[in-house]
């Protein structure tokens, strides 16, 4: 097949499935954090049943992305893709129905399973099926999009609490599931996938000890108990040997050789792990301490991701001039000023003055790094391996809000219903904010010491 020109009816409908599909898993992330205080109270969840809440979609995520990727690629990418999004819709109805804490968070855990095959076949699919010359718009289009349904999930998520209950945060699920099914049936033409005789044994053993690895030491921090952390370390220890002995590893470990790419790698990890937190607190923050309904908890974070769309495309540009390492630190650094900023939030918290700065700066910083961040990871690579980075650097962001949300809580001494007492709350959050400023100023730091200075030098650290 040649390709499919995105001018073509065909074509819009492929870019469009696809952005509905990344869509639909960009919302849950976002307007989960929203409803955490009305499940919490409906549900009688303590802190560590929130964590969960956030952490078992998370886990299976961040744990199975790069399985889902290669299922695509050996099985079709339809067909991983279809079977993620129905998979994805049956789980957020199990959710939506869950009449316990401990019955949503399995739910969750299975929607991350499922969010682990559609999430690297949605833009896969717009790869393989749209012309070259059509790819690089097809791209814009299906990112400012999933951009956008990033900054209205908070307010979609928070009128939903407010109209109906937070149960709807998963229900709306449902039928934009069903329409990107019905979509993608009609326009995505099928790939064959690999075919049995040319595949190489999947690494079941590698994705296994990954999820154990990342799942031991989740239970560990968010539990408090120390054997689930010893079988988590050594089932990480575990998969490095077993990837380094493979001849056909999930990860090639060989990606790490790269100065630049290990590199981008562990500011990623510090600087997702500080989003993640960030948000998580936050929002908790507005609607225990500061009184705010869940829609204007919504709404006070979407000035972060309006700033990403508006200002994404200049920082490449922008780039283009200074480099990637100068973008790379001072990006989190201003980031961090924004998160001290929003940590004198407290019960006396009018937006426009004690909110919207803090927001802002944390957004602008931000901006300033994921697009140089990105840059970095694919062009520290060679060409033939731009795939496997651009998974490893999703499973690593990921693997960062999913560590940071588990540890964090514990850290500054919230445990049990603490979340529901102001006082309490209020000073665990403080002290999480410092944390994750920390968290931004040590991603800065690593960019200074380890980012190559311009992108042919980090396309040179490839060679």
């Amino acid at each position: 097949m040649t390709g499919v020109a995105l001018g073509s009816a065909q074509g819009r409908w492929v870019v469009l499935t696809a952005t509905l599909a990344s869509a639909i898993a960009l919302l849950d992330g976002t307007v989960v954090n929203v409803a955490l205080r009305p499940i919490g109270l409906d549900l009688d969840a303590t802190l560590a049943n929130l964590q969960w809440v956030v952490n078992g979609y998370m886990l299976t995520l961040a744990g199975l992305v790069l399985v889902g990727g290669s299922l695509g690629d050996r099985l079709g990418l339809r067909r991983i893709f279809l079977i993620g999004t129905a998979g994805f819709a049956i789980t957020s109805l199990a959710c939506g129905l869950a009449i316990s804490i401990d019955q949503l968070i399995a739910a969750r855990v299975l929607q991350g399973v499922a969010a682990a095959l559609l999430t690297p076949s949605s833009l896969a699919i717009i790869q393989a099926t749209i012309t070259e010359t059509d790819r690089p718009r097809a791209i814009g289009v299906w990112a400012a999009w999933s951009g956008i349904s990033s900054a209205i999930g908070p307010l979609l998520g928070g009128w939903l609490i407010e109209i109906l209950s937070w149960r709807w945060v998963f229900f709306i699920n449902l039928p934009l599931a069903a329409l990107v099914v019905l979509i993608a049936w009609r326009y995505v033409p099928k790939s064959p996938g690999i075919a049995r005789d040319q595949r190489s044994r999947f690494d079941v053993t590698g994705a296994a000890l990954a999820l154990i690895g990342l799942g031991g030491i989740t239970y560990a921090l968010i539990q408090g108990e120390w054997l689930p952390a010893l079988v988590g370390l050594t089932a990480l220890v575990s998969f490095v040997v077993v990837e380094h002995h493979t001849p056909h590893p999930m990860l090639p470990l060989g990606v790490f050789t790269i100065r630049a790419f290990s590199a981008a790698n562990v500011m990623t990890f510090v600087s997702y792990g500080a989003l993640g937190a960030l948000m998580f607190f936050l929002v908790l923050q507005l609607q225990v301490v500061s009184g705010y309904s869940p829609l204007q908890a919504g709404l006070a974070t979407v000035p972060f991701t309006v700033l990403m769309l508006l200002f994404s495309p200049r920082v490449g540009a922008l780039m283009a001039r200074t480099g990637a390492r100068f973008l790379m630190s001072a990006g989190p650094a201003l980031a961090a000023v924004g998160v001290l900023l929003l940590a004198t939030i407290g019960a006396e918290a009018p937006y426009a003055t004690q909110v919207l700065p803090g927001v802002a700066l944390f957004g602008a910083g931000i901006t300033l790094m994921v697009t140089p961040l990105t840059a970095t990871v694919m062009a520290a690579v060679p060409r033939h391996q731009v795939g496997i980075a651009s998974g490893v650097n999703n499973a690593v962001a990921r693997a960062g809000s999913l560590l940071a949300v588990a540890a964090l809580p514990a850290i500054v001494g919230l445990s049990g219903d603490d979340y529901a007492i102001p006082e309490l709350f209020s000073a665990g959050y403080t002290a999480a904010m410092w944390w994750c400023a920390g968290f931004l100023v040590l991603g800065a730091l690593i960019s200074a010491l380890f980012i190559p200075g311009s992108r042919a030098q980090t396309a040179g650290a490839a060679a």
